[in-house]
């Protein structure tokens, strides 16, 4: 069974969902990614993409270790995600709901996986030790 998972990033939090369902709230740091891997992977399910929107500094820590762990990381524009829930006539503005749209905007649009670049493979920073100018991911 194929699933694509939404991610909603903030400061403190990782709002998840899944194209099958699922929903959890992990913090963000190293401890809550770490705990989200193992609630995303499942043995009877195939992970196509992971699609988390881009947020400054909240995201990297995130997206660096799924992808260090060889998940299927999509980071994407904001405005994409905006733009696709309102095509859907997604009117409410939650972090749950925000998770859901990520999950299906993976699952619809399949956007292309990118390689990582090497300063995206190595070591994230936690949230509060990061920049304003670690961009990770390109941003398209």
């Amino acid at each position: 069974m194929r699933v694509n998972i939404g991610i909603d990033v903030s400061k403190d939090r990782l709002d998840c969902a899944t194209t099958k369902g699922r929903n959890h709230q992990f913090e963000n740091t190293s401890e809550g990614v770490t705990q989200l891997i193992n609630w995303i992977q499942k043995p009877d399910e195939k992970i196509e993409r992971v699609v988390l929107e881009a947020t400054g500094r909240y995201h990297s820590l995130c997206s660096g270790l799924l992808a260090q762990s060889g998940l299927p990381v999509v980071v994407i524009n904001p405005r994409q995600a905006r733009d696709f829930a309102k095509a859907l006539g997604i009117l409410a503005k939650t972090d749950a709901v925000d998770a859901q749209v990520l999950a299906a905007f993976g699952e619809k649009l399949q956007p292309p996986l990118r390689a990582l670049k090497d300063k995206e493979t190595q070591a994230p920073r936690s949230p509060s030790t990061a920049t304003s100018t670690d961009h990770w991911h390109d941003h398209r």
